[in-house]
């Protein structure tokens, strides 16, 4: 297997939460409502495997071995933007939390914001995902030997066995733990 192989693999994954997403965003709209736990579901997943899990793979990993090879002006380019609409992504995930904080403390209002993220996001993550599965990964892999590439699939396994030490940890931080 290749490092695009589990890249790949989440990105299945990703798509099927935000065909979730967009059907929870018809209820939203039939019933004037949202679940506030159906948020925090989904920016859970969003944060931690989606940006910190998938997208740590991508930026602490492939982009970093990525950056110090002589790559040409498209692929460059195509990097840096992909490492902007990871940016974008986080942003947005943090608008939809602070719009569901204001929801939750009673700002109808803020049911429109909501609505306005989930959606930026369900339209952003095909795209996204397409450009790195069609472009990307193929164009890039290119740069690398077989034992590279070997050692950036070792790597990513490692990166993934610590995750979830990673995000408990910080849950009994947050808690104010030590």
């Amino acid at each position: 297997m290749k490092p695009r192989g589990p890249l790949m693999i989440e990105h299945r994954l990703i798509e099927k939460m935000f065909t979730v997403v967009d059907r929870e965003c018809e209820a939203i709209v039939e019933t004037g409502k949202v679940d506030p736990i159906f948020i925090d579901t989904t920016v859970d997943f969003i944060r931690t495997y989606a940006d910190r899990t998938h997208h740590g793979k991508e930026e602490d990993i492939l982009f970093r071995d990525l950056a110090k090879m002589s790559l040409s002006e498209k692929d460059r380019e195509a990097m840096e933007e992909l490492v902007e609409e990871h940016r974008y992504a986080r942003k947005t995930v943090g608008e939809l939390v602070a719009a569901k904080d204001r929801y939750v403390g009673g700002e109808h209002q803020a049911l429109d914001v909501i609505l306005e993220k989930l959606r930026g996001l369900t339209a952003f993550y095909p795209e996204h995902i397409r450009k790195e599965d069609k472009s990307f990964f193929p164009d890039t892999e290119r740069y690398f030997t077989q034992q590279q590439l070997d050692a950036m699939l070792e790597e990513f396994w490692e990166f993934d066995s610590k995750m979830i030490h990673e995000k408990y940890k910080k849950v009994v931080e947050d808690q104010g733990g030590r």
